[in-house]
């Protein structure tokens, strides 16, 4: 089956345009990248197109998945790695998804302790150096076993030389408590969304080795997530929520002021609940590592770029299930295209694109050369999760 065969097996719209649903019960995490779903209710981008975003925040993105799954939320912002996992049926649970558009690029970061910092690790090859001498194994936490933070954290590690399933511990930990955990010295690391590591330089317990756009520039984040039993029911309400989510993410970039706005919305204990001091920083792309070291970020948290950002790439979804093969969360190749196009509803997002004014990109798929030199274009995914020197 060819490209164009398989992004031509979606359902056709056809009769009225309203949304089958007018209440849309939205998940979200308290995280930065949470904003574009957040804005849209807040500033009622949702009512243009005729639905209510009804908003509920999550504790875990265990959570997040288990209530989507069961049909207690509609739609999520998710874990890209955690739709593609579960779409594949990594770990206990399979259940059919879809990918909406995507929320953001970039802005996470690789957070290690004052400790290991003080004892000379302060990036990828000075950890690798310090690994030989260690007198006790290292933890690391990350968010969800197939998600985008461990696949993210895995590839950084690896790329020094660190095999992350021999070399080091991983436990998961929701977002929220990654920098009290730190604090605490139940962990030695973590990779996490923001606010949750710039918590950590600001009050002195950890420091930023890596951002997550160092790893691989305009990688993709967050997604809007809903199962495929609802798109399928309700392709003129998701239609409504992508436009009115495309909407919000225009709007934050479209000025610094509306930046500094939803910084305080974000900022409410009904979302983010942290200080504006927390959050306004990395939105901007402001960075400090809490070695003395700050710096400017143009390629920092990114929630459009003239609709870039919100595309649903076939090569972003293929890219997850590489590294979930890579570090053996999946016995065999799938076929990463047909399940790619099965799970980003482009068909969908290109109708929301239309009513919103967001123009398409040329093409499905995109590349990129990550922090090791390896190049990720889509074209050979099964050869691409072989090759690397470091993997399962």
């Amino acid at each position: 089956m060819t490209m164009t065969d398989l992004l031509a097996s979606g359902p056709h719209v056809a009769g009225s345009d309203a949304p089958e649903r007018t209440t849309v019960r939205v998940g979200f995490m308290p995280l930065t990248d949470c904003a574009p779903v957040v804005m849209a209710a807040v500033l009622g981008f949702d009512e243009k197109y005729g639905i209510r975003i009804a908003l509920s925040r999550a504790n875990s993105w265990s959570s997040i998945r288990d209530r989507l799954c069961r049909h207690e939320l509609d739609a999520a912002h998710a874990l890209y790695g955690l739709v593609t996992g579960v779409q594949l049926g990594v770990g206990a649970l399979h259940h059919e998804l879809a990918v909406l558009m995507g929320l953001n690029w970039n802005g996470q970061s690789i957070t290690l302790s004052r400790a290991l910092a003080e004892s000379g690790a302060v990036d990828g090859p000075s950890l690798a150096r310090l690994r030989g001498s260690s007198r006790r194994p290292w933890t690391f936490g990350q968010t969800f076993p197939t998600g985008n933070h461990a696949m993210l954290l895995y590839y950084w590690l690896a790329a020094a030389g660190i095999d992350p399933l021999r070399d080091v511990s991983s436990v998961t930990v929701p977002p929220p408590q990654m920098a009290a955990n730190l604090a605490a010295g139940h962990m030695d690391g973590f990779c996490a969304g923001e606010p949750w590591s710039a918590r950590a330089v600001r009050e002195g317990y950890g420091v930023t080795a890596a951002t997550s756009q160092q790893v691989w520039r305009d990688h993709p984040g967050k997604v809007l997530a809903t199962t495929a039993d609802f798109a399928g029911a309700h392709p003129h309400t998701c239609r409504a929520l992508i436009a009115a989510v495309l909407e919000a993410a225009r709007w934050i970039e479209t000025s610094d002021a509306n930046r500094h706005a939803t910084c305080e919305v974000l900022a409410s204990p009904a979302y983010v609940g942290l200080g504006r001091e927390l959050i306004a920083p990395r939105l901007f792309g402001q960075y400090e590592d809490g070695l003395g070291r700050s710096w400017l970020d143009r390629h920092g948290l990114r929630f459009h770029e003239g609709g870039a950002v919100n595309f649903p790439y076939l090569s972003d979804a293929m890219w997850f299930m590489t590294q979930h093969r890579r570090w053996g969360l999946l016995e065999s190749d799938p076929d990463y295209l047909a399940v790619a196009c099965r799970l980003n509803r482009i068909d969908l997002y290109r109708e929301a694109a239309e009513l919103a004014g967001v123009p398409m990109p040329a093409e499905s798929m995109r590349s990129a050369r990550l922090l090791d030199g390896v190049v990720w274009d889509g074209s050979d995914p099964a050869g691409y999760a072989a090759a690397f020197a470091i993997r399962r």
